[in-house]
């Protein structure tokens, strides 16, 4: 719901223990200060089937659900979105952006198995980026739970342009741009520094990155900056009339 800046998750566990517990993180990867992201969490309902499953309350941030035998567990629940930050989540009518750690809860017990984050039906136009390995137009695959929190997602109609580094493929997608905004330029800077960074780190012959694809998302805004990076993609926010402009000479 954008206009509500509500996200609506739904968490599917097969064969679920009894009882269950699910926990949601109160950090994230790159940002070591408590954050409370459970209190966005609101309207929690769990079923194993038919049946409603009661939910207690651990803790903020923790919830145990009386399961009974091994039908598949759906959690439901709401999360508000309006945080601009590059640490939690965001949703208006104009652009969605989330981190999983104030999405998608963990399941404890389970951390270390793969996980699947499936997107639902989006506002016409809409694209999505993200490093998360991708398996289907919406469907995307981690290896286990550390990973599926590592890869923040960019939602909206963005510009996107892509590079290679070192033979690694680079995509950049910005959000908010103005008109005139001179992509090939930020593409061909991100480039320099890329190759120069990943060969300082990894060798000038053949250099090998520590990922198969990088994404960076940036979006732009009239006052403010940021930067979070994660194993393969890096949020970020700019003002606008920091970004390049066509006609525009660099600053030397």
């Amino acid at each position: 719901d954008p206009q509500a800046h509500l996200f609506r998750v739904t968490l599917r566990v097969p064969a679920p223990a009894a009882p269950q517990r699910v926990s949601l993180p109160v950090w994230i990867p790159g940002s070591y200060l408590v954050r409370e992201f459970g209190r966005h969490l609101t309207a929690l309902q769990a079923r194993q089937g038919r049946r409603r499953v009661p939910l207690q309350q651990i803790d903020k941030t923790t919830w145990q659900a009386d399961c009974r035998g091994d039908q598949v567990l759906e959690i439901e629940y709401l999360v508000y979105a309006f945080d601009s930050s590059v640490r939690t989540a965001f949703l208006d009518a104009h652009r969605g952006f989330f981190n999983a750690t104030s999405l998608c809860l963990r399941v404890e017990g389970r951390e270390a198995a793969p996980h699947t984050l499936a997107l639902g039906k989006l506002p016409r136009g809409w694209q999505v980026a993200s490093a998360m390995p991708r398996r289907g137009p919406r469907r995307f695959e981690s290896a286990d739970y550390d990973e599926l929190v590592d890869h923040p997602f960019e939602l909206g109609t963005f510009w996107r342009g892509r590079f290679d580094a070192h033979g690694v493929p680079h995509e950049f997608v910005v959000t908010g741009a103005w008109p005139g905004f001179d992509g090939d330029r930020l593409l061909a800077d991100a480039r320099r520094i890329c190759e120069t960074q990943i060969g300082f780190w990894h060798g000038t012959r053949k250099p090998e990155a520590p990922f198969d694809r990088y994404v960076f998302m940036l979006a732009a805004v009239d006052d403010g900056y940021g930067g979070l990076e994660h194993r393969a993609s890096t949020a970020l926010i700019a003002r606008r009339r920091d970004l390049p402009q066509v006609g525009v000479a660099a600053m030397t």
